[in-house]
């Protein structure tokens, strides 16, 4: 677990770097994935939280000779890693529905008998505000010590209200007490809750007439000038239909709150064309998706969002078509899906390992997926997922010194320091 340790000093220039990775130059659409930007043996000025300057050892140390000097001893740096992609606040586990899923029940089986999504939602319905705030700490440093600096956060365990804002000020507790930054995101159309089972209509009208408004108004008077969250749904046959997709998300649109999908994790129902035309930041999972449902998002600014760790964790064999979105000339992110049924995992690094060797990513593709591609798919890229100045001082020092550990390497931890807004949390 990191040590919470911080050294803080005015300005810092850290040296003796072996590779730079800089991802410098915004985000990188098809082929051009994995553009690394590497500097050899090159530096880092920090000040005030924030990149003052990129280049050569030699040069920078010579141009800032007052700073405070940090020696990284022949380790690689990279950008600190952006999941933007989890379902961060709930209750409770479920270790039980893995068993299940070793005996064969699938997941859609595993929720129509009521596990799922809605065994976790009885536990988190039953928690208090403390209880949430503290099991998600647990996974938030877990989180930031294997790298993640920056991480989007999902309601939706709740699918009432009450419960709904009240993983809100989880998220806002959690942003205010922890060193990592979070990206909310409101999503009480995750599921059907039991008490309107049989009425998704009746449920999708009380979403856009109802809970968005109120979500809204809590927002403003409790988020302190901060964006809107985004609007999630899930959309999947047996869930929320692509109609009823559209409804919500449109609703949304028009309050003023930003747009992700979860889209063709098990049917391919057209979300990712939805995400394209509504404007969404991000269509996720993405493992049934039709050529013609690429081609549409790929000519848009939707980043295809893809949840490795899912597959993985459901034990299946189908992957997001990574090779074919990028032919496409579209956006790729990798997230983590950090949720307690079908992937409970914190580490972006182990889903870079799973790319390249499920999506048949490159170590740089995957390392670029996870940083600068995945800060547009929640619309951060102007402040993190790369290391230039003017942005938010956020990298990692491995612990060897090369970055392609990062996937050639998984099951230990492979970065030795983290540096946020400047301040440094060795592991």
């Amino acid at each position: 677990m990191i040590c919470l340790i911080r050294y803080n000093w005015l300005m810092k220039i850290f040296h003796n770097i072996s590779e730079l990775i800089t991802l410098a130059g915004g985000p990188q659409r098809g082929r051009q994935l994995g553009r690394l930007g590497a500097i050899a043996q090159g530096a880092i000025v920090c000040e005030d939280g924030k990149f003052l300057a990129v280049g050569r050892a030699d040069e920078l140390l010579e141009r800032y000779p007052q700073a405070e000097r940090v020696d990284l001893r022949g380790k690689a740096v990279v950008p600190g890693f952006v999941d933007p992609h989890t379902h961060l606040i709930w209750a409770g586990d479920r270790a039980n529905e893995f068993e299940m899923r070793l005996q064969g029940k699938s997941y859609m089986e595993i929720m129509a008998a009521g596990g799922g999504i809605l065994a976790t939602l009885t536990a988190t319905r039953q928690a208090s505000l403390e209880q949430l705030v503290e099991e998600s700490r647990a996974r938030v440093r877990t989180a930031f010590a294997l790298g993640t600096t920056t991480m989007e956060a999902k309601t939706g365990y709740g699918l009432d209200i009450e419960t709904e804002l009240r993983h809100l000020e989880a998220i806002l507790e959690l942003a205010r007490t922890e060193p990592i930054d979070l990206v909310p995101t409101y999503m009480g159309a995750h599921a059907i809750p039991p008490e309107c089972k049989g009425n998704t209509a009746g449920y999708t009208r009380f979403l856009c007439e109802e809970a968005l408004p109120i979500t809204k108004q809590w927002w403003l008077e409790h988020a302190s000038g901060q964006a809107l969250p985004f609007v999630d749904v899930f959309c999947e046959a047996g869930v929320f239909e692509i109609e009823e997709t559209r409804e919500i998300l449109s609703a949304a649109k028009k309050l003023g709150f930003p747009l992700k999908l979860h889209a063709d994790e098990f049917e391919n129902l057209g979300g990712a064309s939805l995400a394209a035309e509504l404007g969404a930041v991000s269509a996720d999972h993405l493992v049934k998706t039709s050529p013609e449902d690429i081609r549409r998002m790929a000519a848009s600014e939707t980043v295809a969002v893809s949840l490795p760790g899912t597959p993985f964790g459901l034990a299946q064999s189908q992957y997001t078509p990574a090779k074919e979105i990028l032919a496409a000339d579209g956006y790729l992110a990798l997230a983590t899906d950090l949720n307690p049924g079908t992937t409970w995992n914190e580490s972006m690094q182990f889903i870079q390992a799973l790319a390249c060797r499920y999506l048949k990513l490159t170590p740089a593709q995957a390392l670029a997926a996870a940083t600068i591609n995945s800060a547009k798919a929640i619309s951060c890229e102007h402040r993190a997922g790369s290391i230039e100045p003017g942005k938010q001082a956020d990298f990692l020092a491995l612990t060897t010194p090369d970055y392609r550990n990062l996937s050639y390497r998984y099951g230990s931890n492979q970065v030795a320091l983290v540096i946020k807004k400047g301040e440094l949390y060795p592991n």
